[in-house]
């Protein structure tokens, strides 16, 4: 395991749980947020006015006022302007949610949840976010008892409002399915760069490949396998782009010892080899 990520981390501060205030172009989290980094918690953001231009794993997007997002840990994003933008953030922890929220969260196979929302979600959301604002002055303190159901709520709703705009009709899966699914994607992102077959996983949760390869397949429609280089093809794609680290070190922090074989790989999977990779990412971003 890298001793250092090369992507700037941001980390919760240790005495807190959760925080959730408002923002605008001045806030400094804000002004901290104009380069790439990730989160080791989730983040959510909601544009009331404004417009907020956003780079997710350097793919530009554009968010209006009423755009509400949820970013998982993993993912390097950056804000590239404010345009008047303002509005809500709230920053929280897996651990601060309830379980049967975190699954549904975790059944959002999404990398981001990107929310554009009606006039009477937006109410319910902001009024939410203002009560979880107004708790701590009304207590002197978080009161979890009082935080998680609303923290709770929120999020099972966002991810209620995401599942209602995807594509109508799609299947619904048993409990048991989803559990092994979002368990099989949680320790790949944790152990990707150590744990590469599917065999190391079906290990882990007590179940043969046959079966783990058989619930992926139906959830995702791609094998374990693919996942398993899905999610080391996307770090290897933001540590290109984001980071200065050579061929060889990408490959390292990876997991790879052996760089010919990671080049092998990346080129197969891509069509281009990292290093070409590299090259037209940014002169794509400066032709932008």
């Amino acid at each position: 395991m890298p001793k250092r990520d090369p992507i700037l981390v941001n980390s919760m501060d240790s005495s807190s749980s959760m925080a959730v205030g408002l923002w605008d172009g001045t806030t400094p989290g804000i002004l901290e947020a104009l380069d790439p980094h990730r989160h080791d918690h989730y983040t959510c953001m909601f544009v009331e006015a404004g417009q907020l231009e956003v780079l997710f794993d350097f793919e530009p997007l554009t968010m209006p006022a009423g755009t509400l997002f949820i970013c998982p840990p993993h993912q390097v994003h950056q804000i590239t302007s404010t345009l008047g933008a303002s509005g809500y953030y709230m920053s929280f922890e897996g651990r601060h949610i309830t379980r049967s929220a975190k699954d549904i969260l975790d059944a959002a196979l999404h990398e981001t949840i990107i929310l554009t929302l009606s006039a009477p979600e937006q109410q319910w959301f902001t009024s939410v976010l203002d009560l979880l604002i107004n708790l701590h002055s009304i207590n002197n303190t978080s009161y979890q008892e009082v935080q998680q159901p609303l923290l709770s709520a929120f999020i099972a709703q966002a991810v209620i409002c995401h599942d209602r705009k995807l594509a109508t009709g799609s299947i619904s899966h048993s409990p048991r399915v989803m559990s092994i699914a979002n368990a099989f994607r949680n320790l790949v992102r944790g152990d990707y760069r150590n744990l590469k077959r599917p065999s190391d996983y079906a290990q882990q949760l007590n179940i043969s490949v046959a079966h783990l390869n058989d619930v992926v397949k139906m959830v995702t429609g791609l094998s374990a396998s693919a996942l398993i280089q899905k999610e080391i093809l996307s770090e290897a794609q933001r540590l290109l782009y984001y980071s200065r680290l050579s061929i060889k070190e990408i490959a390292v922090q990876l997991g790879y010892k052996d760089t010919k074989y990671f080049i092998r790989l990346f080129t197969k999977k891509t069509g281009l080899s990292p290093g070409d990779y590299r090259k037209t990412l940014r002169s794509n971003a400066e032709l932008d």
